[in-house]
C-alpha cells in the first residue's frame, strides 16, 4: 500500500522529491560526461573548392570527436574567404592555414599531418575537397585504426564503388594502381587514394620532411615509406563521387610524376629503416621544401583582418 497523506505520506513524498533531484543531478553529470573531446584532425587541402568547402566541412563537423584543418594554396575562387567564415561559425574546430601560393598536394598533406602532432591528436585524416569522399564513413576509418595503423578508404576492395565517373578516367586510376602495387609491392587494392587514416604513433615514426611528392603520388610514396616501415594497413569499401562543382586538378604532369615517383622508389636501394632514410626522394623535387616554408603561417580570422 502507497501512503499519500498524512505525516508518513509527507515524509514518502520529500523521499519521492529528493530521488528525483538526484537522479536529475545525475543525469547532469551523465550529460556533462558526454561531452566528446575531439581526438581526430581532418586535413583538406583546397585550391578553387569554393562551393564544396562549406557543405563538407559541416559534414565532417557532425561526426563526433572530428576537428578540421583548411590548407589553402591562395585560391582565386575565395575558397580561402569561405574557410575563414567556417573558422568563425565554428571556434575551435575549424582552423585554417593560408599559403602564400599553390605549392601542392603532398605539401599540403605533410604540413596538415605535422599541425595534427603539434597539436596532439591521436589521429590524423586527409580527403578530397571535392566531395569525392563522404564524411560518414569516418568514424569507421577511426574504429579501424583500433588494430591497424593506416586506413584506406577503398575505391577497389569488395563492397566498394565508384559513381558518375568519367570512364578514362577510372581506367586511368585503375592502371596507376595496378602499376604501383606491382612494383613497390604494396598490400594494397587502392595506393592511389585520397581518403585514409593514420595513428600517431605512424606519425611519429615516419620523417614527414623526406616526402618529396608535391602532387597525387605523395599517396604513393606514404604507402611505401609505411609498408617499409611495417606497418599494417586496413582497406574499407567506400563510394567514390565525381565532382559536381569546379575542375579536377589531374594532369598530364601529375600522372608523369606518380610515373616517375614510384620508379625511383622501386630503383632506389632502401633500407628497413626507409621511414627515416635521410636521403628520400628530395633530389627530385629540391626545392619544394624552401617554397613550402616560404610565407607559411596559421592565421586566425580575426589576425587576418588585422593584417589588412
Amino acid at each position: 500500500m502507497v501512503v499519500t497523506d498524512g505525516p508518513a505520506g509527507n515524509e514518502a513524498l520529500a523521499c519521492k522529491r529528493a530521488c528525483a533531484q538526484g537522479d536529475l543531478e545525475q543525469s547532469d553529470r551523465r550529460r556533462s560526461s558526454l561531452v566528446v573531446i575531439p581526438t581526430s584532425l581532418v586535413v583538406i587541402p583546397t585550391y578553387n573548392e569554393v562551393q564544396n568547402l562549406s557543405p563538407l566541412v559541416e559534414h565532417v563537423l557532425e561526426q563526433e570527436g572530428f576537428d578540421v584543418l583548411v590548407i589553402d594554396d591562395s585560391s582565386p575562387d575565395g575558397t580561402g574567404d569561405e574557410a575563414d567564415g567556417l573558422a568563425r561559425r565554428f571556434p575551435g574546430r575549424v582552423s585554417v592555414l593560408h599559403r602564400a601560393a599553390k605549392l601542392g598536394l603532398g605539401s599540403a598533406i605533410t604540413t596538415g599531418l605535422h599541425h595534427a602532432l603539434r597539436r596532439g591528436y591521436a589521429y590524423a585524416f586527409h580527403m578530397d575537397a571535392d566531395l569525392s569522399h563522404d564524411p560518414a564513413v569516418l568514424p569507421e576509418m577511426r574504429r579501424a585504426l583500433e588494430c591497424a595503423d593506416i586506413v584506406v578508404g577503398s575505391r577497389y576492395v569488395a563492397g566498394a564503388a565508384t559513381v558518375c565517373r568519367a570512364r578514362h578516367r577510372e581506367l586511368l586510376s585503375r592502371l596507376a594502381s595496378v602499376y604501383a602495387g606491382a612494383v613497390l609491392g604494396l598490400p594494397l587494392s587502392d595506393p592511389t587514394g585520397g581518403y585514409r587514416g593514420y595513428r600517431r604513433q605512424v606519425l611519429e615514426a615516419l620523417d614527414l620532411d623526406q616526402v618529396a611528392s608535391r602532387g597525387y603520388a605523395v599517396q604513393i610514396e606514404l604507402n611505401h615509406r609505411c609498408h617499409q616501415a611495417g606497418f599494417r594497413f586496413e582497406e574499407l569499401p567506400i563510394a567514390f563521387h565525381e565532382r559536381e562543382w569546379g575542375r579536377s586538378k589531374m594532369s598530364l604532369g601529375i600522372v608523369f610524376e606518380a610515373l616517375f615517383v614510384v620508379a625511383a622508389l622501386r630503383l632506389k636501394a632502401t633500407t628497413p629503416n626507409a621511414a627515416r632514410e635521410p636521403e628520400g626522394l628530395q633530389r627530385y623535387n629540391a626545392f619544394a621544401a624552401g617554397q613550402e616554408r616560404q610565407g607559411r603561417s596559421i592565421r586566425t580570422p580575426q589576425q587576418k583582418e588585422r593584417s589588412r
